[in-house]
């Protein structure tokens, strides 16, 4: 089974690198952001240029994450190689794993340019030991958008999955404080942000990079969100399998 899941991650690895279009959207968005608005307005202060730089680390791992496997998912389904997949004795894990790992091989790469301009650009500092904890953190908190992307992948066609995850996608981050300090964000929204996957996220990775107390209600929220999201996706799939192979 390991070498299976090494097999399917290294396929998709190089389906991902051939068409690199996804990779270079999660990568440079975050990047210009980083140059455009925190290196002229928080470069100087260092707690506020590291958070920074964890919220648009986070934002470009959460578009590899949610619009990346939401579009790969429903692509694959339209696809006649998919089903002859279904029919193979190894069942849907290798399939899925390897899908999961390739995604997180991409939202990996996707914050280097980040924390390139933070180190070149800002006074943002971290220490290797908060660097790693930060990745950690990151990779935790993208665990549900993940799921959310397997979710509308498995639902929807190429076309509808891609506009759906869009909406998501820019609305959670701007709630989720990704974009603009939750603080400074209209009364309204501060009273939705904790509510949102994205704001528990981003206070994990907060925490983990710059040492900041994160809330209660953020993270709680968070790991309810990652329960629903995977009962939603294995629902999903099974839906799925029943509609296409019963």
């Amino acid at each position: 089974m390991p070498s299976l899941v090494a097999a399917h991650t290294r396929y998709l690895l190089l389906e991902q690198i051939r068409v690199p279009i996804g990779l270079l959207a999660s990568s440079l968005f975050p990047a210009v952001s980083m140059v455009a608005f925190v290196v002229p307005f928080a470069g100087q202060d260092p707690v506020a240029a590291t958070t920074a730089t964890g919220s648009l680390m986070f934002f470009g791992a959460m578009s590899a994450a949610l619009i990346g496997l939401a579009v790969s998912v429903s692509q694959d389904r339209e696809l006649p190689w998919n089903p002859y997949l279904r029919t193979l004795p190894a069942g849907p894990f290798p399939r899925f794993a390897g899908r999961m790992l390739s995604t997180l091989a991409v939202m990996l790469v996707s914050v280097v340019p980040v924390i390139v301009v933070a180190a070149l650009f800002t006074e943002a500092t971290i220490t290797p030991g908060r660097l790693l904890l930060g990745l950690g953190a990151l990779i935790a908190g993208s665990v549900p958008f993940m799921l959310m992307g397997l979710l509308i992948g498995l639902l929807l066609s190429s076309k509808a999955a891609m506009a759906v995850a869009q909406v998501l996608f820019f609305p959670m981050a701007i709630v989720g404080g990704l974009l603009l300090p939750p603080q400074i964000l209209p009364g309204f929204v501060q009273v939705v942000s904790p509510y949102v996957p994205t704001r528990g996220a981003a206070e994990l990775i907060w925490w983990a990079v710059a040492g900041t107390a994160p809330g209660t209600v953020p993270l709680v929220m968070l790991a309810v969100w990652t329960a629903a999201t995977a009962v939603a996706a294995a629902w999903a799939y099974r839906r799925d399998e029943g509609r296409r192979f019963s």
